[in-house]
């Protein structure tokens, strides 16, 4: 307890204030990184999906690839890319690992929420003479657009938590703490850059959830809450 007093503290002591590195500016750093990062990554892995989900080829290549890329080490992706591209170059080598981070989550998001549109709702959008872009943007696109935000609220709470590292090859962030109090033994600061990470990871979760509500189609949502408030008819939908 009393290190996380000691956090506390440092959190609001006029060290932290005065540092080489604001608290404000470290968490612009840290926003700028992530979302700059997850926008990249969805740009690449959206059109993918959809195209994977609408057409189903190419699914267990993309499924294949997801696996590989999550099993990446963050750390050592992040180091491998900036010595090879150069220390000058650590900027462009760090966002390059964390877009090939960010990648999977939304490219499942994407694919998987196209594919998760009942059949029936595609055939009948070409018996009306939709086209196949018209039946992507306009009926399995919207319907599939609460699982994409599922990957993308993954994504970026996994590229919160991997930004932390920008601190280690001097790109600032809310890292930087962590990393430099690993060698002074300042577990106050330490414990205190964890807490911030965090706290922005939670409430990028909680407006995540927020949009989650927001995007899912309106005859979903009450379906799901009848289902929830009569267990029964539940049941017997199911059985049926």
């Amino acid at each position: 307890m009393n290190l996380f007093a000691e956090a506390f503290a440092w959190l609001t002591s006029e060290e932290l204030a005065n540092s080489s590195l604001p608290l404000g500016e470290a968490f612009g750093q840290h926003l700028y990184f992530s979302f700059v990062t997850v926008l990249i990554a969805a740009l690449i892995a959206v059109p993918a999906g959809y195209l994977i989900g609408h057409t189903g080829k190419g699914r267990e290549i993309a499924v294949g690839i997801t696996g590989a890329a999550r099993a990446l080490p963050s750390f050592g992706l992040i180091l491998l890319l900036v010595l090879v591209l150069g220390v000058t170059r650590s900027e462009l080598g760090a966002f390059i690992a964390f877009v090939l981070l960010a990648i999977p989550s939304i490219l499942a998001g994407a694919y998987a929420g196209v594919e998760a549109v009942d059949r029936r709702t595609v055939d009948a959008a070409r018996a009306v003479g939709m086209t196949e872009w018209q039946i992507l943007v306009k009926v399995e696109a919207p319907l599939g657009l609460p699982l994409l935000v599922g990957g993308l609220r993954s994504a970026v709470l996994q590229v919160v938590a991997t930004v932390t590292l920008a601190g280690y090859v001097n790109l600032g962030g809310l890292g930087y703490y962590i990393i430099q109090g690993v060698p002074l033994g300042r577990f106050d600061q330490i414990l205190g850059g964890a807490v911030l990470v965090i706290a922005l990871a939670l409430v990028l979760d909680g407006l995540f959830g927020l949009l989650a509500r927001v995007v899912e189609p309106q005859g979903l949502a009450s379906r799901t809450q009848r289902r929830r408030a009569d267990p029964a008819t539940a049941e017997t939908t199911a059985s049926a």
